[in-house]
């Protein structure tokens, strides 16, 4: 009797779009969801666009998929979510797990390139690759909607404020410096590019957040993040700062010994 109850108890239905055009994914999270729960999943196909209205008619529903426990309509995938005390996702919050995500994999990236090269990853070099990658994929990220990106920059940087097409040039410069860097030509370019929109930024930041104390989203990531700006924001063009001056003093032959080479 009491292994009967469990297995009603665990017992769950679910209602999903499975047609030949279209299989929803919100469905395939529900179930793999409910099953990695311990449910036992009833698992309905709605295969046409006249049953799948048919079935949100009947339970007056605007979505599917939609899941039911012990006869009990719990809703669909964030519904469920909520229902087993998981964590659901405010698309309107602000994180900065997208640029923790970028520097994380851009500084693996670097670690491995100069593994491949010195045999080592802990080399002069990697932290250079570090920086120029950083910057290389922030401005791969801004490249995607260049629109997007130039109306949220337009919010907090001073020169575009004042020089609308700068909005528009600063992505590929960025870009443009970090690619040098990684290959470690054309300095007399890629350091004085990198000094000016690094400045700019840096100043235009400390600004917005720290003097007007305004609370704005980043473009850092692209037009279309959620990443406050900030320290973070402040860090990266005090990083391509820094890394203009780095080259620039290696450029002119005045960096230490042990800064050469690995």
């Amino acid at each position: 009797m009491n292994a009967q109850l469990q297995t009603q108890r665990t017992r769950a239905t679910l209602y999903r779009m499975v047609m030949d055009q279209h299989v929803c994914p919100y469905g395939l999270k529900a179930r793999h969801l409910l099953r990695s729960q311990g449910f036992a999943v009833e698992d309905h196909w709605l295969t046409t666009r006249a049953e799948t209205d048919a079935f949100k008619a009947e339970h007056d529903v605007e979505t599917t998929p939609q899941v039911f426990i012990d006869g009990e309509r719990i809703g669909g995938y964030d519904d469920l979510r909520r229902h087993l005390g998981k964590p659901v996702a405010d698309p309107k919050a602000t994180s900065y797990r997208p640029v923790a995500a970028l520097f994380g994999m851009t500084l693996l990236m670097a670690l491995a390139a100069s593994i491949a090269v010195y045999g080592t990853p802990f080399t002069v070099r990697a932290g250079e690759w570090f920086i120029a990658f950083s910057m290389a994929v922030l401005a791969l990220l801004k490249l995607q909607d260049v629109e997007s990106f130039s109306t949220m920059f337009l919010n907090y940087d001073l020169l575009a404020k004042r020089w609308v097409p700068y909005a528009y040039v600063y992505p590929f410069a960025e870009g443009l410096a970090g690619i040098l860097m990684i290959a470690g030509v054309l300095t007399w370019l890629s350091v004085p590019v990198a000094l000016f929109i690094g400045t700019v930024g840096a100043v235009s930041v400390f600004k917005a957040v720290y003097v007007d104390r305004r609370e704005l989203k980043c473009a850092c990531v692209g037009g279309s993040s959620n990443v406050p700006l900030g320290f973070v924001s402040l860090t990266e063009n005090l990083m391509m700062i820094a890394m203009a001056v780095w080259m620039a003093l290696g450029a002119f032959g005045v960096l230490p010994a042990w800064a050469h080479g690995m």
